[in-house]
């Protein structure tokens, strides 16, 4: 969730979306987002919307700060009745941030408690919190599943002192295996967040948090080339010349040894920069195959609906999607009086909901249907093929998938695709 946030049309206070919203609603899945906007230390790469105790300043409190977020939910709720949007039970929830385990299990589970009166869950519905290994505790996470959750995904980010000293994390590597092993005794999935390119770390280096994320046995891997983005304190960093700038060749590097990495451990790729077992069988206690790709984040690639709660979190729901204000102490102060804390919002035109279906679905294992693509984009697949970006067999059935090498390049296919 970047820390800017884009114009658009005036939102109105009740929060009551135009008649688009509610078309073909039932035949899509609903989620929802709860962004926790607190962090202990601001890490240096970090552009998101977030805020240490120091920086919060008066009007804002964390105490408060789950009773704030039920009102939303309330609010939306009531937003999407008057919305004529049917109401159906929530497939995926997911907090974010930040550091969601920040605040205490018990105010984690007020705000999923609340949303789970208003909409329901879907049997088997897949509930995520966000964690630093070191902001959580056996007891922690034992009230988390207690509350409902089900999974939980450590920023890991390293298994090397040095690169998370540049990221600037406070954990230690040896805090990582210690958290898995807590939440498998909670009965939570697990998934492991990793950052590689990250100035200084060597090859070496970067399989080395490789082998340690696998030696944790997770359902789950994601792995990030790191964005130097403006603003930031490595961004200024790099600027001054106190540390190396990221290398793209660098990154492509360490990308390719990840996924043979990964695949060697019986992981699949099903999103540029995921990873999960359970494609080949993994099987639940009761014997019913498992699958572990996070499921909250594919209903974002695949479009669906999803309100999200918190400040500057954004939602989208039958094509009109809109953000919220940026400052907890905004945000607190519309929801104090009964206000929709939406800064603004758009309504997506066909032409644009085409182009980011092209942008998302691309990226995915299960590829994007030829059939969306103008005549001028087919023209373009056979040579994708030939370039070896594309898999040959995939598009002669009328999927595009990226191959290894199209991975790499997912963001230049994209361009030769749109319309």
């Amino acid at each position: 969730m970047p820390s800017t946030l884009p114009l658009g049309d005036p939102a109105p206070a009740d929060g009551v979306l135009p008649p688009q919203a509610s078309i073909g609603a039932e035949a899509r899945g609903f989620s929802l987002y709860a962004h926790i906007p607190f962090c202990s230390v601001r890490c240096g790469y970090c552009d998101f919307n977030t805020y240490t105790a120091a920086e919060l300043g008066g009007g804002a409190s964390q105490a408060e700060y789950a009773q704030t977020a039920v009102a939303e939910v309330r609010l939306a709720a009531r937003a999407l009745d008057a919305s004529g949007v049917p109401r159906r039970r929530l497939s995926t929830v997911f907090f974010g941030g930040g550091t969601p385990t920040l605040l205490p299990a018990g105010d984690l589970a007020a705000i999923l408690g609340a949303a789970v009166a208003e909409w329901g869950l879907e049997p088997g519905a897949e509930v995520t919190t966000e964690a630093n290994p070191d902001s959580v505790t056996p007891e922690s996470l034992a009230a988390l599943r207690e509350a409902g959750f089900t999974r939980v995904s450590f920023g890991m980010q390293s298994a090397v002192p040095h690169v998370l000293k540049v990221l600037d994390r406070t954990h230690t590597p040896s805090r990582v295996p210690e958290a898995v092993r807590w939440a498998r005794d909670a009965g939570l999935d697990v998934s492991l967040d990793l950052i590689y390119g990250t100035p200084g770390e060597s090859m070496d280096d970067w399989r080395t948090s490789l082998d340690a994320a696998l030696e944790c046995e997770p359902d789950h891997v994601s792995a990030y080339a790191l964005i130097v983005e403006e603003g930031t304190k490595l961004a200024a960093q790099i600027r001054r010349g106190q540390v190396p700038n990221v290398d793209d060749d660098d990154h492509a590097a360490k990308y390719e040894l990840a996924d043979a990495a990964l695949g060697e451990a019986g992981f699949h790729w099903y999103e540029v920069s995921n990873w999960a077992r359970g494609a080949g069988g993994a099987v639940d206690d009761g014997g019913a195959s498992r699958r572990f790709e996070c499921r909250h984040n594919l209903a974002y690639w695949r479009g669906d609906d999803w309100w999200g709660l918190g400040p500057g979190a954004h939602s989208h729901v039958g094509g009109v999607r809109w953000w919220n204000v940026k400052h907890p102490r905004a945000y607190a102060a519309r929801l104090a009086q009964g206000e929709s804390p939406a800064a603004g919002r758009e309504t997506l035109d066909a032409a644009t909901r085409l182009e980011e279906r092209i942008i998302l679905e691309l990226r995915l294992a299960d590829g994007l249907p030829v059939a969306l693509l103008a005549p001028e984009a087919r023209r373009e697949v056979a040579g994708l093929i030939a370039e070896g970006l594309v898999e040959g067999p995939a598009a002669l059935h009328g999927m595009l998938v990226l191959t290894l090498a199209g991975r790499l390049l997912a963001d230049a296919v994209v361009r030769r695709l749109m319309p």
